[in-house]
């Protein structure tokens, strides 16, 4: 049985990894689903004519901690041992876990087992900045910049996750944000110096050393009117996952 969802006038800032906890659920079409004009078969939405995922984002990072993947909508339980799951690989739980209205996250079960993990539950505002909008524009960017661009889903499960795991790594790794100044959510979550607080190349000989640059701020390595080869690799063999470097020319 749910409750009625009420989405929290407060809100919510995330201060330190770990802090605010994003989860939200999607599902992801197979080769064989959603293509299909015609009913029946327009309508199933479980395997093998759709993956349902689950998926953790974290708010100061925006790391992704974290997916699930189910072969139908899941139930609050199965969610429940999912973020369980996290959590212990984590170390630790949110303060704070953001999440909508679905029936995994409204029914009596679900207040109990955040008030046993030290949890707040916050019910975010569909379309509102700062509220779910962080994740799904993760889950965006999961389906435009991967699963789109493979050039079937894959309906044995181990595979599928092969595909999510490399995009996981490259995302959190390789793909900097403007939400964080040009930072990659890995560098932002480990407190590592970004890359992009290292002196920087220059390759107009004109420039003044002393000039400002654009932001970040950065000094100049080297002379200026540097020659630089750039370097296009793609993480195991795929396309949609390129990662970019920049070295001196020889």
């Amino acid at each position: 049985m749910g409750s009625f969802c009420v989405p929290c006038a407060r809100s919510v800032t995330a201060k330190r990894p770990n802090h605010v906890w994003h989860v939200d659920l999607t599902t992801v079409p197979t080769a064989a689903g959603f293509w299909t004009s015609w009913l029946p078969l327009a309508l199933p939405q479980c395997w093998p004519f759709c993956w349902w995922l689950a998926v953790v984002l974290d708010h100061y990072s925006r790391r992704a901690l974290g997916y699930a993947l189910f072969m139908r909508q899941p139930t609050s339980e199965q969610v429940r041992q999912f973020l369980g799951q996290l959590i212990t690989t984590v170390g630790t739980a949110p303060r704070y876990l953001v999440t909508d209205c679905g029936t995994q996250f409204t029914c009596h079960g679900f207040a109990p087992w955040c008030q046993r993990h030290g949890i707040r539950h916050r019910h975010g505002a569909v379309g509102q900045s700062g509220s779910i909008a962080v994740v799904e524009r993760f889950i965006r960017t999961l389906k435009e910049s991967c699963t789109r661009m493979l050039p079937v889903v894959p309906l044995l499960r181990r595979s599928f996750q092969r595909e999510l795991q490399l995009f996981f790594d490259w995302y959190n790794g390789d793909r900097p944000h403007t939400t964080l100044q040009g930072a990659t959510p890995d560098e932002i979550y480990f407190a590592r110096r970004p890359a992009r607080r290292a002196p920087r190349f220059e390759t107009r000989s004109g420039w003044p050393r002393a000039s400002p640059c654009a932001r970040p701020l950065t000094l100049v390595k080297g002379q200026p009117g540097v020659r630089l080869q750039l370097t296009i690799e793609f993480v195991a063999n795929r396309r949609h996952l390129p990662r970019v470097t920049l070295k001196r020319a020889a």
